[in-house]
């Protein structure tokens, strides 16, 4: 079937059979690697994305019931000039990331909590995040990079 949304602000029209995972479409169909599959039981958080700007796991949704949706994945989240945007440059400061597995799901999700909340509290990060999992950094860094990415948003 064809599908036709929108991702990272681009139109897209693609072939899928119906029973393709949005995660799969957007690695395999669509060459954005950005979003990883971890476990493809909505355990782990890594294939999250954002679809019409709510932060979903992508392995829980079929690319067909995302048709005619706004589709954001990592590779929409840098600066306009192709630079690394905002919170992925707090992750890399803050030393957020080891293998990097769990980054673009971490990014999309701390990203996700700033647009409701743009002051979290240390707390509420820790919440936000409960459903997206890091083997490598403990969380601390983690936790640092959003609440550092959540400054700028606090003083506009």
């Amino acid at each position: 079937m064809k599908i036709a949304l929108t991702v990272n602000g681009k139109s897209v029209v693609a072939e899928a059979e119906g029973r393709t995972l949005l995660s799969t479409f957007l690695r395999e169909t669509l060459g954005l690697t950005g979003t990883h599959i971890g476990c493809d039981t909505s355990q782990c958080g890594a294939c999250t994305v954002h679809l019409d700007g709510k932060q979903v796991k992508s392995c829980t949704i079929f690319a067909a019931d995302a048709a005619g949706s706004a589709v954001t994945t990592i590779e929409g989240m840098a600066a306009a000039d192709g630079s690394l945007g905002r919170i992925q440059q707090a992750f890399q400061d803050h030393h957020g990331l080891q293998c990097g597995f769990c980054t673009p799901g971490m990014v999309m999700a701390s990203a996700a909590l700033l647009a409701d909340n743009p002051n979290p509290t240390e707390a509420e990060v820790r919440h936000h995040l409960e459903g997206n999992i890091c083997r490598c950094t403990g969380y601390h860094n983690i936790v640092k990079a959003v609440m550092a990415a959540s400054a700028p948003l606090a003083a506009e």
